[in-house]
Order: C-alpha cells, then sequence, then structure tokens
C-alpha cells in the first residue's frame, strides 16, 4: 500500500511540474487560491463527465477537435514546421474532421441512439490530432493514399462534372434573377 501512495505521490509531483511551465494555470491558481492541479483535475473530470453524459458533448468534441489543430495548422502555414509530414498530418487530420462534420450532419438523429457516441468521437479526434499517435497519418497510409490512386481518374471526373454544373446553375439562376428584375421594373 506505501508503495502505491509514494507511487502515485511521484506521478502527482511530475504532473504539478509540467502544470507550472503553464502560465495561465498560475494566474488562475494565484486568482482563485485553489492549486492549478486540482484546477486541472477538476475541469478534466467535469469535462469528461460532459462527454460521457452526453450534457454539450458535440460542443466540446467540436471545440477540441478545433482549437488544437486550428493553432498546429497555423504553425505550419506560418514555416514553423519545416516537415513535409506535418503539412501532410495536419491535410489529413482537417479531411477525417470534414468527414465527421458531414456524416453528423446528415445522421444526427441516429446519434442519439449510439451510447456514448461523442466520448468515442472525441477519443478518435485526440487519437487522430496528437502527435505522440499520429491517427490520422495512420489512416492515410492504410486506407485513404491507395483509394485516392487507385480512385484519382473518377474523382477528377467527378469534380469536373460538378464545376460543370455549379457553373451552368450559376447562369441559369442569373439569367432568371435579371429577367424576374427586368418584369418588375416594367410593372
Amino acid at each position: 500500500m506505501e508503495e502505491a501512495k509514494s507511487y502515485i505521490k511521484a506521478q502527482f509531483k511530475t504532473f504539478k511540474k509540467k502544470l507550472d511551465g503553464i502560465p495561465i494555470l498560475k494566474n488562475a491558481e494565484e486568482k482563485v487560491q485553489i492549486p492549478k492541479e486540482y484546477l486541472v483535475l477538476g475541469g478534466g473530470s467535469f469535462f469528461l463527465f460532459m462527454i460521457i453524459f452526453g450534457i454539450g458533448a458535440g460542443s466540446l468534441c467540436s471545440l477540441v477537435g478545433f482549437i488544437y489543430p486550428t493553432i498546429k495548422t497555423i504553425d505550419t502555414i506560418e514555416g514553423n514546421s519545416s516537415k513535409r509530414r506535418s503539412n501532410k498530418q495536419w491535410l489529413v487530420y482537417w479531411i477525417l474532421y470534414a468527414f465527421f462534420t458531414v456524416i453528423e450532419s446528415f445522421i444526427d438523429f441516429l446519434l442519439y441512439i449510439i451510447p456514448f457516441y461523442y466520448a468515442f468521437k472525441l477519443a478518435f479526434l485526440l487519437w487522430a490530432m496528437l502527435p505522440q499517435t499520429k491517427g490520422a497519418m495512420v489512416i492515410y497510409d492504410a486506407f485513404l493514399k491507395d483509394f485516392v490512386q487507385k480512385h484519382e481518374s473518377k474523382i477528377d471526373a467527378a469534380l469536373k462534372n460538378a464545376k460543370n454544373a455549379a457553373a451552368k446553375g450559376s447562369k441559369e439562376i442569373t439569367y432568371a434573377v435579371a429577367e424576374a428584375t427586368s418584369e418588375v421594373k416594367e410593372d
């Protein structure tokens, strides 16, 4: 039992040292007079509770899935990341994030019957984004790369057709609006 206590104390000490390097936590600790490690553990527990029980889980997943990757993407764009693999990591991550967003918009009514959907989604997004796991690159290397290479000509043709259809539709709408406004002016 003493071994477990000393192990937990050592881990807690390491945790506290890592938190010392985060200035915003120091400021929060001074303002509320609660040790920063308790603030982080309490906030993390609250966050986990909300995700597991689905209270605002969609919004929380969106924030977590958006904030850190956005910062890393901006770092990559600004040249703070010189590795080509880092560029690919964030491009693939945004493809996965967009995929989730599009799919959810069509099946959002079904998500309520899937237990712990947002907890799984959060775990997946963390796995995909974190530099320790680089899950987005795992998915790209295992699935997307071969799929895109195999179907590249079909994808290009579909994009060309969509572009032509959008241009045609835009011309038709412009013509219809111009015709309608000229009829209104005549009246």
